[in-house]
């Protein structure tokens, strides 16, 4: 079929804002989950009949194949933060970006995108940066062409960043600084990474391409707690975590993760020991033509619900809310 992307993972957070600015380009797409009876909403993204949902997991070659039968473009965003069982930073990151090529290729798709993540490093002590990196490679060894998308922490509403910690200030007194709070970002909305997606899927221009998205500006953690604080007017104290304290933090991380999910693992504070802002060596949002959004214009239209008075807060008393600098 002309004109049909398969999307592996295209309900997640990002996944649902690329299946809505592919839906406005006029692609038919097929979004490919683990639990289609959890997606079902997906098919208002487009109009009827735009849209159709299948069943397919990464480490199951014949469901892959089944999912990219007749796609012209297959869109891999497919990713964990964090191993749980089954769920590995190989299984999934490596082995399954690799599944996902092999089988467009066994089908005669065209075009395949991948999307990695900005700190993707083959020599990171990170295993989730390093098996990005190899996943990477892995689809370029099928798929020389295949374009490969890293975004630094992606915001908007529904993010696992900012609402984790406005979520947090909500309860704790304190907020944890890893590493002293030095760590800098460049976050990137929702948003403009989806547009983005829907233009390198068939871009001429992109193939063989790695983009680095990163928004207009860089920030510490330090100051991106803040502009967190300052938006939900809340009055917190910023903790500097050492990082041997932090390593520890993390190794108990990992044992409460057999239970809970845990706050902070120990591949998340050696991912935090290195910054995630673009190199300036790849193309990016601009090269794309997409002017990035910035935080201060997308906080407010979700972290409201952390205010006290919700949306209905006074602006005032937000601007004079105490944030420790």
């Amino acid at each position: 079929m002309q004109n049909l992307v398969t999307v592996f993972g295209g309900s997640g957070f990002v996944g649902a804002q690329a299946v809505r600015q592919l839906a406005k380009a006029g692609w038919r797409i097929r979004v490919a989950v683990r639990n289609p009876n959890l997606a079902h909403a997906m098919r208002l993204h487009g109009d009827v009949g735009q849209i159709d949902i299948v069943q397919a997991n990464v480490r199951n070659e014949a469901s892959l194949r089944r999912a990219l039968q007749g796609a012209t473009a297959s869109l891999n965003l497919v990713g964990v933060m964090r191993e749980t069982g089954r769920q590995g930073f190989q299984a999934v990151h490596v082995m399954g970006a690799r599944n996902v090529a092999a089988a467009a290729r066994a089908e005669g798709v065209a075009r395949v995108v991948q999307m990695s993540a900005l700190g993707a490093d083959l020599n990171s002590e990170s295993k989730y940066a390093r098996t990005k990196a190899e996943g990477e490679a892995a689809v370029r060894e099928i798929y020389p062409d295949a374009v490969v998308v890293r975004p630094s922490i992606v915001f908007g509403a529904g993010d696992s960043f900012f609402n984790r910690f406005a979520a947090m200030a909500q309860i704790s007194p304190v907020l944890p600084l890893i590493g002293g709070g030095h760590t800098r970002f460049q976050p990137v909305f929702v948003g403009d990474v989806a547009r983005a997606l829907a233009q390198v899927v068939s871009a001429p221009e992109a193939a063989g391409q790695t983009y680095e998205l990163g928004g207009p500006g860089a920030f510490s953690f330090r100051q991106l707690m803040a502009l967190m604080l300052a938006e939900i007017g809340k009055r917190r104290f910023l903790a500097p975590i050492p990082w041997p304290v932090a390593g520890l933090i993390g190794k108990a991380g990992d044992m409460a993760g057999f239970f809970i999910a845990p706050p902070i693992t120990s591949d998340q504070v050696a991912l935090l020991r290195a910054d995630n802002v673009a190199s300036g060596a790849c193309p990016g949002l601009a090269e794309l033509g997409i002017t990035p959004t910035t935080l201060e214009a997308v906080l407010p239209t979700y972290l409201y619900r952390y205010r006290k008075g919700g949306q209905y807060a006074d602006q005032e008393s937000r601007e004079l809310a105490l944030v420790q600098p």
